[in-house]
């Protein structure tokens, strides 16, 4: 049975969170059910929410993004289908029409990249889906939320009287008008506009001359306003059939309102799909800017968060600029509790509360912002008691309170709890407070929980060096500058640097001498082990970091050293290689060489070939042994793959060819433009010219009809238009 109360969630401040990811919402309704969001109780629900945010942010970063999921809020349509006789106006139809074309849209959507989003698409499987609905409204309701005239006969012909009778209204009034206005009856604005008819705007003084219905005047009675009486009848006609038109509207849109009823819970389906899927991309677009991910959810009991940031303080520190550090933190069988100490402001904790923010996050199946390769596993109670806990409503002190709270643990604590403590045992006498606190350790020790504690206490601090499975940890701290590093180490406990911090703030030291006294040397003794053990604990750290680089610079020079090593090796196996060679065709050139100077000697031809021959077939037989001869079938391999390898370069031989002629035809067509170009093109002075068939070029200094004179530079020359051909105009040498 899983515990998460609303005081652990408060401790938290798990509402903050949701309240950032529902600015991400696109819906008044996403909004609600974000802040309604709670964790999970059941594991394989949890997982699949997990896997539907996950799906979501994938979307982000690959081609095939989720289409807009935006949809009207449809309560009050909702309430109207559940009464009889009661019908939706056309507005109301355009909602219901555009969230079905969405859920539509996106059922279409999920079906096609149902590989990409399989979590995402089998929940939309599974919703309802009517054609009708959509087929039903656009038969009646137009994209502009009005009433179609092709609804019915009725509703076309009353519209059509109704643009007649219109027409006739105008064209009298007019009249009316024009025969006022010259008659000088009319004030400047001549007409206006009153219960929807046309009036006219007649001087007081000549209101008796103008025949019609007087229907008032303006604030400083200067002006009648009369409907005229050649309009009054048309008027009664237009209204009447306006009238009749209202009704034959409210008669079509009761018709679609009982045709529409049946799929009412269809309908409530997809607006609660809608909204849930509106929660998911809030979540989604969340953990984009926190830089979340979903951890690997492991089967055993453990907690391995890598790299973790508390959102809430990642967001606030991003919008100033300043850096949040990451914690990294592990609890598992070997390290069932972790026991964290260290001055305050060093950020003990905003690290417990860290640890549980993400987990109740994880739990209500949203992503948290840690290193991929973390692992969570999912816990059926956390329990929290963090911040000053006074309770004005039962008039509780804090320890009381904290001791009821502590009940509350006992009552809870199992072997799947998580428990977080800020400054536990505080609010009493330390010495009886703390031996309170060790017993209550213990208890959670025995019950195999999982927990983060922190304490400014030395027993509870030697008490989790003496239990098998608990650690230990401290929060960094510069014993120079008396300034947090905000960072957690795990393995020892950390000094409250009490007396330092004072110095640091101005106490005299005389007082803070006076104050050593009056505390126990054993407390003070302790703490100055730890605070020296934390130093050299500091200075190792250096040290391991300084090998540590070292190392890996050492690696690298090995690295460049056998690079070095292999080339020098490759070097001197190809001068082998050569030296080989030359030996070899020194020796061959010397027996050669005394071959020769026998025979020149003898001069005998058949002893100088016996001893040829015999030389050559031991050289063949030395060949042979280094180089065996290769079988029949394997030279028949060879033979059928240098075919295979002619048969490939002919085809590509051919299709290579085959491009070429594109080309060259592409050049042709391209030579043949130009040509046209040139042939049509009009001589201008100071134009690069050359005579066809000749290399040489000049510019043109004169044009007389056909003839033009080309200069050369060290001569000129005439020649024909039809001789010559352009090589560029000048207007192209001037750009």
């Amino acid at each position: 049975m899983s515990y998460i109360s609303n005081k652990t969630l408060n401790d938290l401040e798990f509402s903050t969170v949701l309240e950032q990811i529902a600015e991400f919402t696109q819906t008044d309704l996403g909004k609600a059910a974000v802040a309604e969001i709670k964790p999970i109780e059941n594991v394989s629900l949890l997982k699949e929410e997990l896997f539907k945010v996950n799906e979501y942010v994938s979307s982000f970063v690959n081609e095939n993004r989720i289409p807009n999921h935006y949809f009207d809020d449809l309560a009050k349509e909702f309430q109207l289908l559940g009464i009889e006789n009661s019908y939706l106006d056309a507005e109301s139809f355009l909602k219901i029409a555009n969230n079905t074309k969405t859920v539509q849209e996106l059922l279409k959507f999920f079906r096609k990249f149902k590989e990409y989003y399989p979590t995402l698409a089998k929940e939309i499987d599974a919703i309802s889906f009517e054609k009708e609905i959509i087929t039903e409204i656009e038969k009646v309701v137009t994209n502009f939320g009005e009433i179609d005239e092709k609804a019915s006969l009725q509703l076309k012909t009353i519209r059509r009287g109704i643009a007649e009778v219109r027409g006739k209204i105008s064209v009298s009034f007019n009249r009316v008008m024009s025969s006022c206005m010259s008659n000088g009856y009319l004030d400047d604005i001549r007409e206006t506009v009153i219960d929807n008819q046309r009036v006219l705007a007649v001087l007081a003084m000549y209101r008796k001359k103008v025949k019609g219905t007087f229907l008032g005047s303006s604030k400083s009675g200067g002006i009648a306003y009369i409907a005229p009486q050649a309009t009054q009848q048309l008027n009664r006609e237009l209204q009447n059939l306006l009238f009749e038109e209202r009704q034959e509207i409210i008669r079509i849109l009761k018709e679609l309102t009982n045709t529409i009823r049946p799929f009412q819970h269809i309908l409530e389906e997809h607006q609660d799909y809608l909204t849930m899927l509106d929660t998911i991309s809030a979540k989604a677009n969340y953990a984009v800017k926190i830089n979340a991910c979903l951890p690997k959810i492991a089967s055993e009991k453990k907690i391995y968060l890598r790299d973790a940031y508390h959102p809430i303080l990642y967001v606030n520190n991003k919008e100033k600029g300043i850096e949040t550090i990451s914690q990294t933190l592990e609890l598992n069988e070997k390290q069932q509790i972790i026991v964290i100490s260290g001055p305050n402001a060093g950020g003990k904790s905003i690290t417990l509360k860290t640890i549980g923010l993400l987990q109740v996050m994880l739990q209500s199946a949203i992503l948290i912002p840690v290193h991929e390769r973390s692992e969570v596993s999912i816990f059926d109670t956390i329990l929290t008691d963090i911040g000053d806990n006074q309770s004005i409503e039962y008039q509780l002190s804090t320890y009381s309170y904290r001791l009821k709270n502590m009940r509350n643990f006992l009552r809870k604590c199992n072997d799947n709890t998580l428990f977080l403590i800020d400054e536990f045992g505080t609010g009493s006498d330390p010495e009886l407070g703390g031996a309170l606190a060790e017993i209550f350790l213990e208890e959670f020790y025995e019950k195999n929980a999982y927990g983060i504690i922190t304490t400014h206490y030395s027993n509870l601090k030697v008490l989790a060096g003496e239990l098998e499975n608990v650690s230990n940890a401290n929060m960094q701290f510069d014993e120079k500058t008396l300034q947090p590093k905000f960072k957690l180490f795990v393995g020892q406990a950390g000094s409250s640097f009490t007396f330092e911090v004072a110095q640091k703030n101005g106490i005299p030291y005389s007082l803070i001498n006076r104050a050593k006294k009056r505390v126990e040397k054993s407390k003070v003794r302790l703490d100055k082990t730890i605070s020296k053990l934390q130093a050299e604990r500091m200075k190792l750290q250096k040290t391991s970091d300084h090998l540590e680089q070292q190392k890996s610079k050492a690696i690298e020079q090995t690295d460049n050293l056998t690079d070095k090593q292999q080339k020098i090796q490759h070097k001197l196996e190809s001068f082998q290689e050569l030296y080989d060679n030359n030996q070899k065709m020194l020796n061959m050139g010397r027996k050669v060489n005394d071959i020769a100077n026998k025979f020149f000697q003898t001069k005998n031809k058949k002893q100088m070939i016996a001893e040829f021959t015999k030389w050559m077939a031991i050289e063949q037989s030395k060949h042979i042994a280094k180089n065996p001869p290769v079988p029949k079938q394997e030279k028949k391999k060879v033979k059928q793959e240098k075919k295979e390898q002619e048969k490939k370069m002919k085809v590509v031989e051919k299709e290579v060819l085959k491009k070429i002629e594109v080309v060259r035809e592409e050049k042709k067509e391209q030579a043949k433009v130009e040509a046209k170009r040139k042939s049509s093109y009009i001589f201008k002075l100071k134009d690069t010219v050359r005579l066809i068939d000749s290399r040489a070029c000049g510019t043109i200094e004169k044009i007389e009809k056909n003839k033009v004179t080309i200069n050369y530079g060290m001569f000129t020359t005439s020649a024909k238009l039809d001789q010559i051909e352009l090589v560029n105009s000048y207007k192209e040498k001037k750009k």
